[in-house]
């Protein structure tokens, strides 16, 4: 707060009003103005990896965990690099809203930000993939898959997760965003940007698949990549995409997985992994029951009363896996 005394008669009044970068009050006694100024000028912000370090301690301590290689990969994944030139469209609702400016320290929130908008797809939420990839846990020297990819941003985190020894194969059937992804990923050694569709290729054998699009079944091509030990999570969802995010577990059958949900979620339809009938059940059995009672995954067997959810060669069950 700035004070100053100024004669009525001095012209120098307005100059000082006119050129102060502070917001003027005044007030008058006998012949003199006495101008107080409060300061609107702002302070020098926090170097932004700060923010990317607030972030990334705030999205995987929401999300339940404390897992460092987490943090560390999130805290040190450039998000701007993956999103493009700013302002950035934040989704709000059912719409998007600008960005107040281009300051990538707005990004560093949980916040989702559009890709294509006309499309709806979107930089996931922070939060969500946080909880997804701690209940996945990559670790240094693994393969995983990455289907739907985007702009590359979360396979940049699987990558440093996996670190130099493992390598991460992303798919992206968006022509466009395939393209962004390979240029923004080219500096990654450990990654190969596919543009394709996962739901249609052979993949490559791997520990983890890592699903972004959503899928009313568990696709057999899925399932057969997996090594042992493997883990696949993905959006389990209705053709309208509401759903779970199911973690499945290979041991050492091809025909009955470990299997449990990890949270709610909603994704755009992954193509090529959609059917009416799926997606049907899929909608009764989330409306009627407890996504926390599904233990297992079981296909290519017939079903019995332990049975949360039966699909097309495929269901789930709330028995542990023996």
């Amino acid at each position: 707060m700035f004070t100053y005394t100024i004669s009525l008669q001095s012209k120098k009044l307005a100059k000082i009003i006119n050129d102060s970068t502070t917001q003027p009050s005044y007030y008058k006694a006998s012949n003199v103005v006495y101008i107080t100024l409060a300061s609107t000028r702002r302070f020098a912000l926090n170097p932004i990896q700060d923010y990317r370090d607030f972030y990334a301690n705030f999205i995987v301590k929401s999300a339940g965990s404390s897992n460092e290689e987490l943090i560390f990969a999130f805290s040190s994944i450039e998000r701007e690099h993956y999103l493009g030139k700013g302002p950035w469209p934040i989704c709000a609702g059912s719409g998007y809203i600008p960005s107040l400016s281009d300051d990538p320290r707005l990004l560093y929130q949980n916040i989702l930000v559009g890709l294509s908008t006309d499309q709806g797809i979107n930089n996931g939420e922070p939060t969500l993939h946080a909880r997804c990839l701690a209940a996945c846990l990559p670790t240094t020297g693994e393969t995983v898959v990455h289907v739907g990819a985007g702009t590359g941003y979360y396979t940049a985190i699987l990558a440093a997760l996996v670190g130099i020894t493992g390598n991460v194969v992303a798919y992206e059937i968006e022509v466009g965003l395939a393209n962004r992804a390979t240029v923004n990923l080219e500096h990654l050694a450990n990654v190969k940007v596919v543009p394709a569709s996962a739901s249609e290729a052979a993949l490559p054998s791997a520990d983890i698949i890592y699903v972004n699009a959503g899928a009313t079944h568990p696709l057999d091509s899925w399932l057969d990549a997996l090594n042992v030990g493997g883990r696949l999570i993905f959006p389990l969802t209705s053709s309208e995409g509401a759903g779970a995010m199911l973690l499945v577990t290979r041991r050492n059958s091809l025909e009955s997985y470990a299997a449990s949900f990890v949270s709610w979620a909603g994704f755009i339809p992954c193509i090529g992994a959609q059917e009416d009938f799926n997606s049907a059940v899929l909608s009764d059995a989330f409306e009627s029951k407890s996504i926390w009672a599904v233990k297992s995954l079981h296909r290519k067997m017939p079903s019995n009363p332990t049975a949360w959810c039966v699909g097309k060669g495929w269901w789930l069950s709330t028995a542990e896996l023996t």
